[in-house]
């Protein structure tokens, strides 16, 4: 139909249920850690709940595609089912032989010794339940007494409920509060906000092979009102609407493509609803209407002037403080101040002097300590002598190089640095901040501020600094899974096209491209070596952009960052 006149390979708005077509927007990203956290942890259930098309179904499927190689998943798309039905579909799914007859009794019993059978080989059972709204308290309660089975380390089954919003409802009934007290994940999939439409569809245009933007802004923006950011109205009127346009021969889609497509979408229900006695309002409504507006604008005025702009009354809090889920702080490695390690430091440096070496050095080990202390870790050399091997178990990277302060600046991280003196005696120093010409660095003594040029004429270019391991290489979020660095590139590489391409058309051109291919058009675009593979200067590099919550060499007041 229309795809050949757009140039699409396919329909770029079709509400199957495709992983290639998911935009990994912020919500979805969260809800997909969610369920990759829940996945790996102790049992028990997960529940991703989201109203009707905010695309919890799609979300489902690219998680089943990028579980771990140990997960075997049992999926139910149909439980409006009794409890012994549901029981029977769980065998069939698991593959586990049983008598149509069979009692809940029997089936429960099958099924658990598969369980301990799967776990005997290494492998952890996923129940999956798509519309588990429709499950009735009965089964659910059945559904719980499945967790019960466990050994001494963790449950042996995990349960992902996913559903709409009235899924929360039911486990609060007191009827399941025993299984409500069993979720260990849960997580609802909001719609997609206004700012974020216009790379939704840009995203799902280019998935279908069309170059550029066919969307007006006036367009988008009536989009959004009609479907109110539900990922499943945007497609089926975006599909109405290229429909429309490809009848009038129109290679943009405008506002009225909009409205008639949504009309056919939605019934002619769209807009205010007629007065239910046939009549106008009189003058009289205006005035009151008008009375409210003026009312609310002068009480607006009133609050602004008594609370500090962006705090909330009650709280302080500020509005614009980001609520961010405990798995995605949980990845995050904490920033701690110099009081917090386990080398106790002053917080406020000293004045600006020279350095005197070998006197005020560090040995390496207790630079090392130092070091692991900025980035929220207590190492214990005791336990660990290799410290670099002792980086990687906590999800960072040990990275040693030759370099000048071009080099420390461009990496911006905090750095250990060897030193030596005429004598050939040899030290370290911790730079923990860097700023024109001075330096904070890390002594025995404590946090001193020095002069940088003190440092470098005894610095040979010997460094060393630790760097964040992208979730794919420690198994840890949705992205630990053997085919989690090509969606982990994908995402970040979104983010970078619309940051640095130079056009729309050359965003859109980049987020087109093989990962491989991604990762060489940065490469070169940051001046690093171009090889196509994301190695530890790369992946510093993309954290840098994206301005990752992680310690930084260059002071947070100069470079503006919280």
């Amino acid at each position: 139909m229309y795809y050949d006149f757009f140039g699409f390979r396919e329909p770029p708005f079709s509400i199957a249920p495709d992983p290639r077509y998911l935009y990994l927007s912020d919500r979805h990203k969260e809800a997909l850690a969610h369920l990759m956290y829940g996945v790996q942890g102790q049992g028990g259930f997960i529940v991703i709940t989201g109203e009707v098309g905010t695309g919890k179904t799609t979300v489902s499927r690219c998680f089943i595609e990028n579980v771990p190689d140990n997960v075997d998943i049992a999926l139910i798309l149909n439980p409006r089912l009794s409890a012994r039905e549901l029981l029977s579909s769980i065998c069939d799914e698991l593959e586990i032989p049983h008598e149509i007859s069979a009692t809940i009794k029997e089936l429960v019993d099958l099924i658990n010794q598969d369980l301990l059978k799967a776990h005997a080989a290494g492998r952890h059972k996923v129940l999956m339940i798509d519309e588990a709204q429709n499950l009735s308290a009965e089964v659910l309660e059945q559904l719980r007494l499945l967790t019960n089975l466990e050994t001494a380390e963790k449950k042996l089954l995990q349960i992902v409920l996913l559903g709409q919003p009235e899924l929360q409802e039911m486990l609060a009934l007191p009827e399941l509060r025993q299984l409500n007290q069993r979720v260990t994940a849960r997580y609802h999939l909001d719609a997609i906000g206004k700012e974020e439409l216009p790379a939704y569809l840009r995203y799902r245009l280019s998935v279908a092979g069309m170059r550029g933007d066919i969307f007006s802004q006036r367009a988008v923006n009536r989009l959004y009102r009609e479907s109110h950011g539900i990922p499943r109205l945007i497609n089926l009127i975006s599909d109405r609407a290229l429909l429309g346009a490809y009848a009038e021969g129109e290679h943009e889609i405008t506002t009225d493509h909009i409205r008639h497509a949504a009309k056919e979408v939605r019934g002619h229900s769209i807009g205010p609803a007629p007065s239910r006695t046939g009549r106008s309002p009189d003058r009289s409504q205006y005035l009151v209407v008008a009375a409210s507006i003026l009312v609310a604008i002068i009480g607006t005025a009133w609050l602004f002037d008594r609370w500090t702009p962006g705090e909330s009354a009650s709280t302080g809090q500020s509005l614009a403080e980001p609520l961010v889920g405990a798995v995605e702080r949980a990845e995050e490695p904490p920033l701690v101040e110099a009081g917090e390690t386990s080398e106790p430091l002053p917080e406020e440096p000293s004045v600006a002097g020279e350095l005197a070496v070998p006197d005020q050095l560090l040995d390496s080990v207790s630079a090392f300590q130092v070091l692991f202390g900025i980035w929220g870790r207590d190492y214990q050399p005791a336990a660990a002598p290799v410290a670099c091997d002792w980086a990687s178990g906590q999800g960072l990277g040990c990275l040693s190089r030759q370099g000048s302060r071009r080099s420390l600046e461009f990496l911006d991280r905090p750095a250990m640095l060897q030193l030596q003196d005429e004598a050939g005696n040899t030290g370290f120093v911790v730079l923990r901040h860097l700023n024109s010409d001075t330096a904070e660095v890390a002594l025995p003594s404590g946090n001193q501020t020095v002069s940088f040029a003190s440092i470098e004429r005894h610095w040979f270019g010997e460094y060393r600094v630790l760097w964040r391991l992208p979730e794919y290489l420690t198994g840890d979020g949705f992205y630990g899974n053997g085919g989690g660095e090509q969606l982990w590139i994908g995402a970040r590489m979104m983010d970078l096209a619309d940051k640095h391409a130079g056009s729309r058309a050359e965003s859109d051109r980049v987020k087109r491209m093989e990962a491989e291919e991604q990762i060489r058009w940065y490469q070169a675009l940051r001046g690093l070596t171009v090889d196509g593979i994301a190695g530890a200067m790369t992946i510093i590099q993309i954290n840098n952009d994206l301005e990752a919550s992680i310690p930084r060499l260059k002071p947070l007041q100069s470079e503006g960052r919280e």
